[in-house]
């Protein structure tokens, strides 16, 4: 290459397809039910205490994803073998964080929704700020990287806060609330393909919504039927959504369709 050629873009996040919302539910969902199985495993099968379970849990949580973003962040490239595994221990830890914060410190669900949307606006505003740019193929970058997965982090821990305020608190349950946030979902779109929204301001608004529409699916599918789900367990519920995200990831692996420019696999 000579000085006068163009550097090749290289993408270190995937392109934005129907697929990559349908891994992205998927994740959150994993994320909500998983950290709930982890948590009843460590305290009822091997007999850890409730608090120690949630540390236990919460630890190897938090290091198997730095361990994931340190090996995402140091690819050349977008690895979709490291980022979608990423983003599945991005939604456990905002989980577990939510559940921390509320279910061991009673600090109130409508408190730590603020806080988290506080702490989103502001890493959107300094990485704007910064790079000029919030879009996700603008993504090149170790910095605008660091920027883009902190907001991530918190839109995970913002959309537990939220779900979990409306299902829990509010009390609408988790039928309602699933019912609410794919409408959300649904008229962001409606107002990104006729314009009313710009696509990257819409793809945050879809961002931050399908977190909590995933975790009321989530609970639908696994909590019991006295508290308003179908039953089916957090194992269960975690298992199917796991090897839907591995299939998923598989046929993305042959079909390329999330490749952005400058390459990846």
């Amino acid at each position: 290459m000579t000085l006068s050629e163009p550097l090749k873009f290289i993408a270190k996040v995937p392109a934005i397809t129907a697929l990559f919302w349908l891994i992205k539910v998927l994740s959150t969902t994993v994320g909500e039910t998983f950290a709930d199985y982890l948590n009843t495993l460590f305290a009822d099968v091997f007999g850890f205490g409730e608090v120690t379970a949630f540390s236990v849990v919460t630890a190897i949580s938090v290091l198997t994803l730095a361990a994931l973003l340190v090996a995402q962040l140091s690819a050349p490239a977008y690895r979709r073998w490291l980022y979608w595994p990423a983003i599945v221990f991005v939604s456990i830890v905002g989980t577990l964080v939510t559940d921390g914060l509320h279910d061991l410190l009673g600090v109130e669900l409508w408190v730590t929704t603020v806080a988290f949307g506080v702490m989103l606006g502001a890493v959107l505003l300094l990485w704007f700020l910064s790079e000029k740019t919030l879009a996700m193929k603008s993504i090149v970058s170790p910095r605008q990287e660091v920027f883009y997965w902190t907001a991530v982090l918190a839109t995970f821990a913002l959309g537990t806060s939220a779900g979990d305020q409306l299902a829990e608190s509010v009390g609408l349950g988790y039928g309602i609330s699933l019912a609410i946030f794919v409408s959300s979902v649904v008229l962001i779109a409606v107002a990104w393909r006729i314009r009313i929204v710009g696509p990257v301001l819409s793809f945050w608004f879809a961002y931050v919504l399908t977190r909590p529409l995933g975790a009321s699916l989530g609970d639908l599918l696994s909590q019991d039927t006295s508290a308003g789900g179908l039953g089916l367990g957090t194992g269960m519920t975690s298992v199917a959504f796991l090897a839907a995200i591995v299939l998923s990831i598989t046929y993305l692996s042959v079909k390329k369709t999330d490749v952005l420019e400058g390459g990846g696999h």
